[in-house]
């Protein structure tokens, strides 16, 4: 396997660092670690970006996600490991990161049920990782990143 060029982001270098200072708000916003990894790591699952599905996983075992969570986050739903809260911010990922699935992809349902665990503060942070991951993603996939090139 080889990649087709570095990351884009990596390329024009004026980019990493706004990138970087996002992911830096995205701590600030009061979530769970936890949570925002298993975001990270299901969105990450959507797109077949192996990169960041290796990447997130171990970064996510770094923030203590166990190992049970890590293996069936991707079919959180028929699984006892998450709590409602984090199903909660799981299927706001899903929704978001799937728009193109169907019309209003993000239905009131869904950001209500997210609403009633996170804050606005908290839904921002959510939101943000949800975007620059689906961002890194379609850098990482298109430009071919291999898994575990990173460390």
């Amino acid at each position: 396997m080889q990649s087709r060029m570095q990351n884009p982001a990596m390329v024009l270098t004026d980019a990493m660092g706004p990138i970087q200072q996002v992911l830096k708000a995205v701590q600030t916003g009061g979530v769970d670690g936890e949570i925002l990894e298993l975001v990270h790591l299901r969105v990450s699952q959507i797109n077949g970006c192996s990169a960041c599905v290796d990447g997130g996983t171990k970064t996510a075992r770094k923030a203590g996600v166990s190992e049970e969570r890590l293996a069936t986050v991707v079919a959180w739903r028929e699984t006892p490991y998450f709590t409602d809260e984090e199903r909660a911010a799981l299927e706001l990922a899903e929704a978001a990161t799937r728009m193109a699935d169907r019309p209003n992809a993000v239905t009131d349902e869904i950001w209500d049920a997210a609403a009633s665990y996170f804050d606005e503060r908290q839904l921002a942070s959510i939101v943000l990782m949800i975007g620059v991951t689906n961002m890194f993603n379609r850098l990482n996939a298109t430009t071919r990143q291999i898994a575990g090139a990173w460390g």
